[in-house]
């Protein structure tokens, strides 16, 4: 797998879903991972502590770690 380099502002792609989400909100909260689906497309927000991007989607904003996205 090639390391694309992410960037805040980007587009991005889900590649597979993580057995869970977590929110982007102050205090995170886990959620199912059927909120999005593989291919959907969502904007970073912000690079997180522990590996994590936060990323807008359609139905909210979650934080994803690397193995779960690519650049569009």
């Amino acid at each position: 797998m090639s390391e694309k380099e992410i960037t805040v502002g980007e587009k991005v792609r889900v590649v597979t879903l993580p057995p869970y989400l977590k929110t982007a909100e102050p205090m995170p909260m886990l959620r199912p991972p059927d909120i999005i689906k593989v291919g959907e497309e969502g904007v970073v927000l912000d690079r997180r502590p522990g590996g994590y991007w936060g990323v807008r989607f359609a139905k909210g904003a979650f934080l994803l770690e690397n193995q779960y996205i690519e650049p569009v």
